[in-house]
């Protein structure tokens, strides 16, 4: 029977090999970890490698993405869909191990890190889930959702202020089955990191309420296991276990060295690590007799069927409850989904009320919260500005879990990614709030959102220089177009009501993240017709028309809508033929078939205007070199929002001047063409 040891050394040596093939990589964690990933995963880890997605499985979080080498041996080792020529192929084009884990691309594969820090936040956010699942489905006798979320963190990690966010909470939580594994190993990149990182880490997750265990010898496969049972015995606090450990170790030359943490050792240190670890087999062959020790498939197998006779039993007393499950875990909407967003898009029109779209949104909340209990919102300490609770919402809490709610404190980064890991879980729909501005604080945690497909919605208000008095430290500039450049990330900004609806349905059926952008400031209701009502999930749709073919057409967004389109009933009652565009999402709109963005935007009309108190280069690739962009490419001023609009030409005057300019232009060049 193999030792720990040496089922240990099976990671070290795969990992090296892999990274010395693809001459990139960082073999000194896996190899440094190994003896604390091989007790975790070989004694306490419940999962299913047939089944990478059983409902009730065991999370584990590399949050030291960098050693990826770790993970990916795990994975192929104990039977998941990972095969030797994929560890082969380790960092190379459509390999289904790149550089660091991601989500999309390897079964097993929890969530997606590398950005040091964000994968501790996730794993938060996914023992947050564990516990507000099981207070809403568990019943006596039958804990359905009963699992630990277990993460693997570095120095790094917990240099990364993430890291203060995210365990400051999950310590107010009191997230017990929360364990992690901190590599104590006192290097990184650049060294031995007691130059620059000496902070009393057991004292400082002590204050944040967690329970510590120090000092834990991370190459003592008993004392990593006793570790694991007091850390498991201890169920109102996460607790993290202190390794100290050795990167790279097992390497004659390099262990404890930073050259190992980034580089491949060389084919001589590699040679040397065989010798020193007695390995007299070839890279990438491994002896059945590790393979077998290794194996988890059937005693995986055999937890997932101990949990589905479980379950069966749950079924018969609480077939509501269980169907509603697997409903949230299947990410399928309610059965009168379609019938529930049809009546708030009415409820808006009947109602037509002026009022700020952070407002609206907060009537979207109100009107679908009952029916969808998976809701699971929250605010970075700007509840009462960003209106993101809705009526009779109870607060999540270390003593009520059940509450929907999370007060994150003034923590974007943390909330943005806690969120990520919530949507990553399953079974529930996050949403978080800040002001627009301070979506900088939370830039990774977002573009990791849009990486992952991650189904949250950011909800950002006080969205322009709308917001007025608090000045241009919270007035956002480069915000929605720096947004707007994130691949796979949706971006809606209405104009009133009824487009706030239709961005919050279309959020809600999303399968991918979603940023909602609200005005603070109160705008008008805008009348439409039904074909008009119908186009705006299309994402930009034709608001204002003339007959045949305009001179000029203007598109907006937000809250300069109303007053392009109040330029524009002046202009067509002076006998200019004008159309306006609204564009609540250009994404959106710019994944729409040829056909309709040639009826709303043809070709036949170059000369355009776009209207948007936002930075102005994201325009010209919709108004071509004839047109004009109304934007704002300086910072805001402190001063009521009607005055800085003004000050900043967003008025129906200077739009109206503006376009006139363009119908001069138009006439010069027509001229010029007929005299040609």
């Amino acid at each position: 029977m193999s030792s720990r040891r040496e089922l240990a050394n099976v990671i070290r040596v795969l990992s090296m090999d892999a990274v010395q093939k693809a001459n990139s990589g960082h073999p000194g964690m896996p190899m440094g970890m190994a003896d604390i990933a091989e007790v975790l995963w070989n004694d306490f880890l419940r999962h299913n490698p047939i089944n990478p997605n059983w409902i009730n499985r065991d999370r584990f979080v590399l949050s030291n993405g960098h050693g990826s080498m770790l993970l990916y041996s795990l994975l192929h080792l104990t039977g998941y869909s990972l095969t030797i020529d994929d560890i082969k192929h380790f960092r190379q084009l459509h390999s289904k191990t790149p550089g660091h884990p991601e989500n999309t691309e390897t079964l097993g594969v929890e969530t997606t890190t590398g950005p040091l820090g964000q994968g501790l936040a996730n794993a938060v956010g996914f023992a947050i889930a564990e516990k507000h699942l099981a207070s809403q489905f568990n019943r006596e006798g039958l804990p359905i959702i009963d699992h630990y979320t277990y993460v693997f963190m570095g120095d790094g990690c917990l240099m990364e202020g993430i890291s203060h966010e995210a365990c400051s909470l999950a310590g107010t939580f009191g997230l017990g089955k929360l364990i992690a594994f901190y590599d104590d190993n006192n290097i990184s990149i650049d060294g031995e990191v007691s130059s620059w990182f000496t902070d009393n880490t057991p004292l400082r997750f002590e204050a944040y309420g967690w329970h510590v265990i120090p000092n834990v010898n991370g190459h003592d496969g008993e004392a990593i296991k006793r570790a694991i049972i007091e850390a498991r015995a201890v169920t109102d606090k996460p607790t993290i276990i202190c390794c100290k450990t050795q990167i790279g170790w097992g390497s004659p030359n390099y262990a404890g060295k930073a050259k190992t943490h980034g580089e491949a050792l060389g084919e001589k240190e590699v040679e040397a690590v065989r010798n020193n670890l007695n390995w007299t087999h070839p890279p990438f062959v491994i002896p059945e007799t590790y393979y077998q020790a290794w194996d988890a498939r059937k005693k995986g197998t055999a937890l997932e069927q101990e949990w589905e006779t479980l379950f069966s039993e749950y079924s018969k007393k609480y077939p509501d409850l269980a169907q509603e499950l697997w409903r949230r875990s299947e990410r399928k909407l309610p059965s009168n989904w379609d019938e529930q967003a049809d009546k708030l898009l009415q409820d808006m029109i009947d109602k037509k009320e002026n009022v700020a779209t952070r407002k609206a949104s907060q009537m979207c909340l109100n009107h679908f919260a009952p029916s969808l209990p998976e809701f699971f919102g929250g605010s970075a300490d700007l509840t009462g500005s960003n209106c993101t609770d809705w009526k009779g919402v109870e607060v999540f809490s270390k003593n009520n879990p059940k509450g929907q709610y999370i007060h994150y404190g003034v923590r974007e980064f943390g909330m943005s990614a806690i969120m990520n890991g919530l949507a990553l879980y399953g079974g529930m729909l996050p949403f978080g709030g800040t002001f627009l501005t301070f979506s900088d604080y939370a830039r990774n945690a977002v573009r990791l959102s849009a990486m992952m497909q991650a189904h949250v919605v950011y909800v950002y208000t006080h969205d322009s220089i709308g917001l007025g008095e608090d000045g241009p430290t919270h007035q956002p500039i480069e915000h929605l177009p720096s947004l707007r450049l994130i691949p796979q990330l949706s971006i809606w900004r209405p104009c009133d009501t009824v487009e706030t609806a239709v961005a919050w349905r279309t959020a809600i059926e999303h399968r991918g993240p979603t940023c909602l952008l609200l005005s603070r400031q109160n705008l008008p209701y805008i009348d439409r017709d039904q074909n008009t009502l119908s186009q705006i999930a299309r994402g930009g749709y034709i608001l204002f028309d003339c007959e045949g073919m305009p001179q000029v057409i203007m598109m907006a967004t937000g809250s300069e809508v109303s007053i392009t389109l109040e330029a524009a009933k002046q202009l067509s009652s002076e006998g200019k033929k004008v159309r306006v565009v609204s564009m609540p999402s250009t994404d959106v709109f710019l994944s729409q078939d040829a056909a309709y963005q040639e009826k709303v935007l043809p070709h036949a009309v170059p000369f355009r205007v776009a209207v948007e108190a936002a930075a102005s280069d994201f325009w010209y690739k919709l108004v071509g070199h004839h047109g004009k962009v109304i934007g704002i490419d300086h910072f805001g001023a402190s001063a009521p929002a009607k005055e800085v609009f003004k000050a900043n030409g967003f008025t129906a005057e200077h739009i109206i001047e503006v376009v006139e300019e363009l119908l001069v232009k138009q006439k010069s060049e027509l001229k010029a063409e007929s005299v040609i």
